[in-house]
């Protein structure tokens, strides 16, 4: 055959390959409907009243404590709502101080209020009453919304600073701490028209090239505590005949670098981790191309990335808490910039199961 056409077929082919694999996740509809509480990225001040011992021991999935949530206005007012809130979580239930809260409420009490649409909710919380408890909320809210940078596939999240009245018999006990709200799973799948699948997929069955933004993501972050495979801190979504993970939960990362991770088990020393700042990548082996591409759209995020870092800044009690989060980002960026780190620490470690 005419080595002219061989090329033209070559570059026929890589023009296709293209235009099926090199979508930009940001020219996904972002005109979408967003709920209020989440459209304000403001830190938003909470009162919360409970007892958390109460919340430990009884309360479970069906099982729920009412009470109430007091949040201020633009006005510099409070606005009162009945709410219901059970535990959740595994790890933090055991060895936290802080309950991990799943919040309900009722369409009638959210009507007309800034919640109004949030039937359902997750609120993070700190882990332990350390001196450095408000800063780890403050990175894992920082990786929520670097992810949001990197996929339209993502929660919406909204930090708030909490005022919680600790109900212990006859005494109150007054934390002011900081938290993230988390919306709905059921929200994301509303929003792009898809479903919220229940069931273990093979990760390669999953869509390659959002497979690909969310393992880089987790190398970026230094988190090795979730599983596409499993579901564990992540979610899958089916949108457009395509398997998307989504995923959640980052307070066991590098980044995060919380006192309390290494003891957690998910930095298993079968992966050869000694520190929860040690990076590994875990996804799976992918077209080359496809690597390269999501490797290219990262550096050219690298701003935006940064800009979502500092912005932050403020939030932070301790500055050097702040420093240790940016300067762990840029050196995933240093890995990106050098074809000598990229190869060894993300080329060579592709998975094949």
């Amino acid at each position: 055959m005419n080595k002219s056409i061989i090329f033209i077929f070559i570059s026929l082919y890589f023009t296709l390959w293209n235009n099926t694999y090199s979508q930009n996740l940001s020219d996904v509809n972002q005109s979408i409907p967003v709920s209020n509480l989440f459209k304000s990225q403001e830190i938003l001040p909470l009162k919360l009243n409970y007892s958390n011992k109460d919340l430990k021991k009884k309360t479970n999935d069906s099982t729920y404590l009412k009470t109430s949530l007091s949040y201020k206005t633009e006005n510099d007012t409070w606005n009162v709502i009945d709410i219901e809130i059970r535990k959740r979580g595994n790890f933090r239930l055991k060895n936290c101080y802080y309950a991990p809260v799943k919040i309900k409420i009722k369409k009638s009490k959210s009507k007309g209020t800034l919640f109004e649409g949030n039937k359902k909710l997750k609120l993070v919380l700190p882990c332990l009453t350390n001196k450095s408890k408000n800063d780890y909320i403050v990175k894992e809210y920082m990786a929520y919304k670097l992810f949001e940078i990197i996929s339209p596939y993502h929660f919406n999240t909204r930090l708030v600073a909490i005022s919680y009245e600790e109900i212990n018999g006859k005494k109150i006990k007054i934390h002011n701490i900081k938290g993230i709200l988390i919306e709905d799973d059921k929200k994301i799948a509303k929003r792009h028209e898809g479903d919220i699948l229940k069931r273990s997929i093979n990760p390669l069955n999953h869509d390659p090239i959002t497979s690909v933004y969310n393992a880089f993501f987790q190398f970026m972050i230094g988190c090795t505590d979730f599983s596409t495979a499993f579901q564990h801190n992540q979610k899958l979504l089916f949108v457009d005949k395509k398997i998307i993970p989504i995923p959640y939960d980052f307070d066991v990362s590098g980044l995060v670098n919380p006192s309390y991770a290494m003891g957690s088990g998910e930095k298993s020393e079968n992966l050869g981790l000694t520190s929860v700042t040690q990076r590994l990548y875990r996804g799976f082996k992918r077209n080359p191309a496809i690597i390269q591409q999501v490797r290219e759209e990262f550096l050219n995020n690298k701003n935006a990335l940064i800009e979502i870092v500092d912005s932050l800044n403020p939030y932070f009690d301790d500055p050097k808490e702040f420093l240790k989060a940016k300067n762990y980002i840029l050196d995933f960026f240093e890995v990106m910039e050098s074809n000598e780190r990229f190869n060894n620490e993300i080329t060579s470690k592709l998975r094949t199961k």
